[in-house]
């Protein structure tokens, strides 16, 4: 997909004229979104994933908005966002049912959140699932017990978070101390005398590019299972668990229950039976 000079860059004119620019490319009705979808796909249509793109950019810059907090540059997290997007274009499939918003979301904030745990600190952050999630919530759980002061949580604080996200307390702990304390020049010596820096103690944990394909290649895998298995409920079951479990803000069961005119219970019903079917789909579809 050569689409390098279709997006316009934070960096040629600033945020500010960056956004005003985006905001002049159309949204696409769903009608026009599967045209292009289908054009592209089929007759690796340029100028319709162009227009795909261009329609998406504000949802990237709305993403890489609520990650302003981690330091980083807002036109790199953008710029990485909107590779996310061009993944999801080149990948995205009409015929499954989804709204290409929906489906690009996974992979604008997976190249965000990759970038931020690579780029934010030299010194690798750590690389588990529980510890990405850690690394992703610890400011809003703070914010949301009024934990805003700087230096070690309460015991009873750090009891409650390693709880809701699965992670040891002393995880909690030292991801605390380093979110919070200043980033250090690696080239600072280690003692006074100036004998050595600290990147000369560093080992580096970098996966080998084996190991990183592997990784992008089990989550590309994950996402087409995703996928498959959503294609198998029906458009009312979809939009359910979509609204309900794959949003960042999932749609409340009341809200839900008004916009189909059901009661909140049946809502609830339908939501986890369409999960189930997923779930199964997902173990169906996975190599034993």
């Amino acid at each position: 997909m050569k689409q390098g000079n279709a997006i316009p860059t934070v960096s040629q004119d600033g945020l500010t004229v960056y956004l005003q620019r985006i905001r002049q490319y159309p949204m696409l009705t769903p009608e026009e979104e599967t045209q292009y979808a289908c054009d592209y796909r089929d007759n690796d249509d340029e100028i319709a994933a162009g227009k795909m793109i261009t329609s998406h950019l504000r949802l990237v810059a709305k993403i890489a908005m609520s990650y302003r907090g981690y330091g980083l540059p807002i036109n790199e997290l953008i710029s990485e966002g909107n590779v996310g997007l061009l993944q999801s274009v080149k990948r995205f499939d009409p015929d499954k049912g989804f709204r290409l918003a929906t489906y690009a979301m996974w992979w604008i904030r997976a190249a965000i959140q990759e970038y931020i745990l690579h780029s934010w600190s030299l010194v690798k952050m750590g690389t588990t699932a529980a510890q990405k999630k850690l690394f992703f919530n610890l400011r809003k759980l703070k914010s949301q017990m009024q934990a805003i002061d700087e230096g070690d949580l309460q015991p009873e604080q750090v009891e409650f978070i390693a709880t809701k996200l699965s992670v040891s307390e002393d995880e909690v702990i030292m991801m605390n101390r380093r979110l919070s304390g200043p980033d250090h020049s690696l080239n600072a010596p280690v003692r006074v005398e100036g004998e050595g820096e600290w990147l000369d103690w560093i080992e580096s944990n970098e996966d080998d590019q084996e190991t990183t394909y592997g990784k992008r290649e089990e989550f590309l895998q994950r996402m087409d299972m995703l996928k498959s298995a959503m294609s198998n409920l029906n458009e009312r079951e979809r939009d359910i668990l979509t609204q309900r479990r794959l949003l960042e803000s999932p749609v409340t069961l009341e809200n839900l229950s008004v916009a189909y005119g059901i009661s909140r219970e049946r809502i609830r019903q339908i939501e986890v039976r369409a999960f189930e079917k997923v779930r199964k789909s997902i173990h169906t579809d996975m190599p034993h």
